[in-house]
């Protein structure tokens, strides 16, 4: 095995395990979630999150202050990420855990079709063609007119749209902020708004339950480094398809923890986004192809401000690279 293929593996690897972890840490705010309001749990991640993410960012060497160069792209990325956790959180907590992973895995797709007019990324036809393939993979999942479509699944498509725009606000603008303020501002934005919400909503929690958001930032964070040094071994387009083992993760937590079974439209629907989004992320990754490759420098889980997140961090080590 050459020393490419072996760091490929590796890479491939790391991502495999953070995907793992993530898959957990989603089984855990699937138990918290049937007792709390999403609001409560988002709000005690943060609260969590933050000595985690202050020791991250502790090493962060770069000169600057934390006022961002771009406010407004700044804030609506914020308000994108806030959106997002209270979604993301809602859905993994009223929905099968397989059917969210399916309707977030759309996020590629979205992700492609904001990158042309925020990015000016140019799609051809085999693109659209995938992103339209996928699209009505996500009307398989969801089948309207045959399943009664409830507050989980409108949770579960914002998630992926305001993930997605989140996503490629930090392709924007990743080469002039600093991780820091990428990383902060979500965090800080949730814990005022959560923190606002949280008298109408507050259930005390017992013992357990807290060490239950404790072990969600951690998990987080641990996930996270592992799908950044996936990223230092390996080509992004070996690590970015490893998200999708999500699913099958999805499928046995589901199974044998909530009794949930998979049924045929969410697994045909499911394999069609996947199809298409691991497509997409060959197209981009083929020279000349695309010019910003927009799925493959955002593809990572979605932005919900409530921990350190990949995309700013593989960032900082690279905006001096392109």
């Amino acid at each position: 095995m050459s020393a490419s293929s072996g760091s490929n593996a590796k890479g491939a690897l790391l991502a495999l395990l953070a995907f793992g972890i993530f898959a957990t840490h989603d089984v855990v705010v699937k138990f918290l979630g049937g007792q709390y309001s999403p609001f409560q749990i988002v709000f005690f991640s943060v609260l969590m999150g933050f000595p985690l993410v202050t020791l991250m960012l502790i090493g962060d060497q770069t000169d600057g202050n934390l006022r961002p160069k771009h406010p407004w792209w700044t804030a609506l990325r914020t308000g994108a990420a806030v959106i997002t956790g209270v979604c993301a959180f809602y859905a993994f907590s009223t929905l099968p855990l397989a059917q969210t992973y399916a309707i977030l895995f759309a996020s590629p797709l979205l992700i492609t079709i904001l990158a042309i007019p925020i990015l000016g990324e140019t799609v051809r036809l085999r693109r659209w063609a995938a992103v339209i393939v996928g699209l009505i993979g996500v009307i398989v999942v969801l089948r309207p007119g045959q399943v009664e479509l409830g507050l989980g699944h409108l949770a579960a498509m914002t998630a992926a749209v305001s993930g997605a725009f989140a996503s490629i606000i930090v392709r924007k603008i990743g080469h002039d902020e600093r991780s820091a303020v990428l990383l902060l501002y979500p965090m800080l934005a949730n814990f005022v708004c959560m923190g606002a919400a949280l008298p109408f909503v507050y259930k005390p929690m017992p013992l357990l339950h807290f060490a239950g958001l404790a072990l969600i930032s951690a998990m987080a964070l641990v996930a996270t480094l592992c799908v950044i040094s996936a990223y230092r071994r390996a080509e992004a387009v070996i690590v970015a398809p490893m998200q999708y083992s999500q699913i099958l993760w999805a499928t046995a937590y589901g199974y044998f923890l909530f009794g949930e079974r998979p049924d045929l439209p969410t697994a045909i629907g499911a394999g069609i986004i996947i199809a298409s989004g691991v497509y997409i992320v060959l197209r981009e990754s083929s020279t000349g192809t695309s010019s910003t490759t927009p799925v493959l420098r955002t593809r990572s889980r979605p932005e919900t401000g409530t921990s350190l997140r990949v995309g700013p961090m593989i960032w900082r080590r690279g905006k001096h690279r392109d």
